[in-house]
C-alpha cells in the first residue's frame, strides 16, 4: 500500500538518522583503520632494521624466482618426457625450499631487530682507534699461535693459523687469520679472516676471503666480503667487557654474510682434549642466511675458542692443541 506525504514526511527523519548513525560508524572505524595503519607506517619508515629485513627479503625471493627461471630453461632442453617433468618437479620443490629460507630468514632479522634496536647500522671506523695487538681475554690473536679443532670422530679437523701477515682493510691495519678445515683429511674451506682490535678492547671482524671446495674443485665463495667494500661493515666478535644478554652483528654484507652472536653467560665450564676450562663464556650465534643453523661457542679466558657445538647436529669442534712458533 502506498505510503501518502504525511506518512512519508513522519519516517524520513528516522530513516535519515539511521544513515547518518551507519554512515558515521563506518567513516569511524575507515578512519581509524587508517589512522592505525598510519602509524605503523611511520613507525616502519623509521625502524631501519626492519626496512633492511624486508629489503633483504625482496631480494632474496627475487634471487629464488631468477634461479627457478634458470632451472625451468634447463628442464626444457631435456628431451625425454619423464625425466623433464621430474626436473620440473625438482625445480617447484627448490622454489618452495627457497621461499621457506626467505621467509625463516625474515624471521630471524625481525627478531634481531627487537634486540638490536631500530636504528641504523653504520659503525663509526676511526683507523686511528684501532691496533693489530689483539689481547682480548676472550679472543687473543697472537701471530705464530695454531689452534687446531677436532669432531670426536676425527672426521672434520679445523686448523685456525694467527699469521704474521697484516692487510689494511676500510683504512685499518688488521690481523690476518688462515683458517682452513679438512672433511677426512681433504680440504673442503679455506678462509683468510680480518681482525682489529678497538682502544676499548672490542675485537672487530673487518671481513672474510672465503672459499668451499667440492672433489678438490673450487665450488663457491660466497660468504666473501671486505668492510668498505660494496657497503660491507665489519662487525664485533668479542666485546670488551662482555655481559650476559649481550646481542651484536659479527658481520654486514647484507644476503651474504650476516652472523648474531648473544652472549648468555660468563660461568659455563668446558671439557676438551685440550683441557678443562672454567668461567667460559658462552655465546650463541645465529644468521638469517641460514634459519635453522643455530651453534654454541664457549671461549675460556686467556685462551680464546675452545668449544663449537652446532645445536642442530649435535656436532662439536674441540679444542686439541695450541701451539706457537
Amino acid at each position: 500500500m502506498k505510503k501518502s506525504s504525511i506518512e512519508l514526511k513522519q519516517y524520513a527523519p528516522t530513516w535519515t538518522q539511521s544513515l547518518t548513525v551507519v554512515v558515521f560508524t563506518v567513516a569511524t572505524v575507515f578512519v581509524g583503520n587508517l589512522s592505525a595503519e598510519d602509524k605503523n607506517s611511520a613507525t616502519e619508515s623509521t625502524n631501519f632494521c626492519l626496512q633492511t629485513a624486508r629489503d633483504a627479503l625482496a631480494s632474496c625471493k627475487s634471487a629464488a624466482q631468477s634461479d627457478d627461471q634458470v632451472a625451468l630453461g634447463k628442464c626444457i632442453n631435456i628431451t625425454d618426457p619423464a625425466a623433464r617433468r621430474s626436473c620440473e618437479q625438482q625445480a617447484a620443490s627448490d622454489l618452495a625450499d627457497a621461499f621457506d629460507t626467505c621467509q625463516g630468514g625474515l624471521a630471524v632479522r625481525q627478531a634481531s631487530c627487537q634486540k638490536l634496536g631500530p636504528d641504523r647500522y653504520d659503525p663509526v671506523i676511526d683507523p686511528t682507534n684501532f691496533t693489530t695487538t689483539i689481547d682480548n681475554p676472550y679472543f687473543p690473536l697472537v701471530p705464530g699461535t695454531t689452534f687446531t679443532y677436532l669432531t670426536p670422530n676425527g672426521a672434520i679437523k679445523d686448523v685456525f693459523a694467527v699469521t704474521h701477515n697484516t692487510r689494511a682493510i676500510d683504512g685499518v691495519t688488521c690481523v690476518q687469520v688462515h683458517d682452513s678445515v679438512y672433511t677426512d683429511g681433504v680440504l673442503t674451506e679455506d678462509t683468510l679472516d680480518f681482525f682489529a682490535q678497538d682502544t676499548e678492547g672490542n675485537v672487530w671482524y673487518f671481513g672474510e676471503n672465503t672459499a668451499e671446495f667440492e672433489e678438490g674443485l673450487l665450488a663457491t665463495i660466497e660468504g666473501s666480503f671486505l668492510s668498505g667494500v660494496n657497503n660491507d661493515k665489519p662487525g664485533i666478535i668479542m666485546r670488551a667487557h662482555p655481559a650476559p644478554g649481550d646481542f651484536y652483528r659479527q658481520e654486514f654484507s647484507l644476503g651474504n654474510a650476516e652472523d648474531y652472536a648473544e652472549t648468555l653467560n660468563l660461568n659455563s665450564r668446558v671439557v676438551v682434549p685440550y683441557g678443562r676450562f672454567n668461567n667460559c663464556l658462552k655465546s650463541q650465534e645465529t644468521t638469517p642466511l641460514e634459519p635453522d643453523a643455530l651453534e654454541d661457542k664457549y671461549y675460556a679466558p686467556g685462551v680464546g675458542n675452545v668449544l663449537t657445538v652446532d645445536l642442530v647436529t649435535g656436532e662439536r669442534d674441540e679444542l686439541v692443541s695450541i701451539t706457537t712458533e
